[in-house]
């Protein structure tokens, strides 16, 4: 598959980490230019390139975003429309600014994102610990393998999504879709850094004690 990646922080670098692992073709970019993910390229090797903002989302079948929510409009988003996209955004006011909608929670900040990239999206990867999603994979079947929540509206994007969580070694839990099942994972939520088996999380969101 062709993945691309957009925001090279903690969870996008660890992500093109993981889908160069296992054998996807991946391009990552950052709003500094290519020039400044040499040493991540070459760390990560295995046909890692660093492209443009807009490369990457030409190039992927898949697209992860994985920048801060508040710069969510510099996104390319005729190039991401109709595509898969992984939302992994997270709205932090005091860093982003102050949202009205999601100060007042009429919506969510994957749906904004969403409405401005028209993409296929599923908000995933947002709420596990960096550190957890480098090092706490596990093979299928393990007792130890961490659920990675995952919430979207269209049901093929979210099955695409899912099977990839699959392959670096996690559970996904369908948290439904990006509005209600987006809330029960966004900061704040009792989903939010939890470290949870796929049976505990899937107990937490049908009690319906999540958000």
């Amino acid at each position: 598959m062709r993945i691309g990646i957009i925001g090279a922080g903690h969870i996008g670098s660890t992500l093109a980490r993981h889908f160069v692992r296992i054998g996807h073709d991946v391009v990552i970019s950052n709003s500094r230019g290519p020039d400044t993910l040499a040493g991540l390229v070459e760390e990560v090797g295995g046909g890692l390139r660093a492209v443009s903002a807009r490369e990457a989302a030409e190039f992927g079948q898949v697209v992860v975003v994985s920048i801060p929510y508040g710069r969510y409009k510099e996104l390319p988003a005729d190039a991401l429309k109709d595509k898969v996209v992984i939302d992994t955004c997270n709205y932090y006011p005091e860093r982003d600014g102050h949202d009205p909608d999601l100060d007042n929670d009429s919506t969510t900040s994957s749906e904004k994102i969403r409405a401005h990239t028209d993409a296929d999206l599923v908000k995933a990867f947002n709420a596990i610990h960096w550190q957890n999603l480098r090092d706490r994979g596990r093979s299928k079947g393990d007792p130890d393998r961490p659920a990675i929540p995952v919430s979207g509206t269209d049901t093929e994007a979210k099955a695409v999504v899912a099977g990839l969580i699959r392959d670096i070694g996690f559970d996904p839990v369908d948290a439904g879709d990006i509005g209600h099942g987006g809330r029960s994972h966004q900061p704040g939520s009792r989903l939010y850094g939890a470290e949870m088996s796929a049976r505990e999380m899937n107990d937490l969101l049908r009690a319906g004690a999540a958000v």
